[in-house]
């Protein structure tokens, strides 16, 4: 990525340095102030899932004039919040991929205005480096670190091979784990975003209905969940047509185990093969208590240190693009003003200069 060479006198200087950031990738609009890049000031979300519901699922368009609508009142409720003036602002983030195009724009353009406006360095910034660097407004992270990244629309396995340093592993072939539960939940009856209503519902189950799981390639970090959707699909057809109801409850419970089984057993095999000395849980669905508990029992016998974000950092938020900006700021590695949104993003190639 092209980088702009001017630095500014802030970036060494001793004094405490604000990141402003911006994230508009999907169906949130968000955005928030960070100081020194770990202590966060404001956090803004301003949530779509009313207005989708009605569709089951983000509509791109809809998407997109929301955060028009949306996008000056939350900047400055984040400012408002942070108690701190544009004239305190020391640089300027915002998710410039991967995601939905249109609604990436809105953020970009918002966030080239300001950074022109105040004359302050721009950072374009990887949305699923957002997810994994949440996890440093927890706590340190020990590198070489093993990040499970699922949400609605990613499911990967990416090692850290050192701060800012970003190599993909494994990702999913088809669906992503939200995905896959929007659409299980869908067939379950259960409205948009479904996920959480299935692991509602699969904790209460007293029993699971076996579901395959894809282990695909012996030595693959990759995932496949599409045949995993067609078996739910095939169980509630079969019960059906033999005119009994479907145990919704037991599906619920044998799709989850399926999904947690694969991708916490690949991480693991993947922290072990790469010495990984801490584990990463990222993204949305890093939201659900089954996978949280799961992975939390895993490592714990491993003797790996697990973190995981709060709920309010899982989902897409600007906060964890400053906290991934934070990597470029301290490297005074920054965007040009002609930066495109980037629908299609590389992670790996987002990494910062060793």
């Amino acid at each position: 990525m092209n980088t702009v060479s001017t630095v500014p006198s802030s970036v060494n200087s001793e004094r405490p340095y604000h990141l402003l950031a911006i994230e508009t990738s999907c169906d949130e609009t968000s955005a928030a102030v960070l100081r020194n890049g770990r202590e966060i000031l404001s956090n803004v979300i301003s949530s779509q899932i009313e207005t989708h519901r009605r569709f089951g699922g983000v509509v791109p368009e809809i998407a997109s004039r929301k955060h028009v609508e949306s996008i000056t009142l939350i900047l400055e409720e984040a400012t408002q919040i942070a108690g701190i003036g544009l004239d305190q602002v020391d640089a300027v983030a915002v998710t410039q991929g991967p995601g939905l195009v249109g609604a990436l724009l809105v953020g970009v353009v918002a966030a080239k205005s300001l950074a022109l406006a105040l004359d302050v360095p721009l950072i374009g910034t990887h949305h699923i480096a957002g997810h994994i660097y949440a996890n440093r407004l927890v706590g340190e992270i020990l590198y070489p670190a093993l990040a499970l990244v699922v949400s609605g629309g990613h499911t990967e396995i990416v090692l850290l091979e050192s701060e800012g340093v970003f190599r993909i592993l494994g990702r999913t072939r088809d669906d992503a784990v939200g995905e896959a539960y929007d659409k299980v939940a869908r067939a379950l009856q259960f409205p948009y975003p479904g996920g959480p209503h299935v692991d509602r519902l699969a904790s209460e189950a007293q029993e699971a209905i076996e579901l395959p799981r894809a282990w695909l390639e012996p030595d693959s970090y990759d995932f496949s969940f599409s045949g995993l959707k067609s078996a739910v699909l095939a169980e509630i057809n079969r019960s059906r047509m033999k005119g009994e109801t479907p145990s919704f409850g037991s599906l619920a419970r044998g799709f989850q185990d399926s999904v947690i089984d694969v991708v916490t057993v690949k991480a693991m095999r993947a922290a072990h093969a790469f010495g990984a000395r801490q584990m990463l849980l990222c993204g949305g669905v890093a939201a659900n208590r089954g996978l949280r508990n799961q992975l939390a029992a895993l490592c714990g016998k491993a003797g790996l240190p697990l973190i995981v974000p709060p709920l309010s950092l899982c989902t897409d938020n600007a906060a964890m693009i400053g906290a991934a900006a934070d990597l470029k700021w301290r490297r005074a590695e920054f965007t040009p003003l002609e930066m495109k949104a980037e629908p299609i993003f590389s992670l790996e190639e987002w990494s910062v200069t060793k």
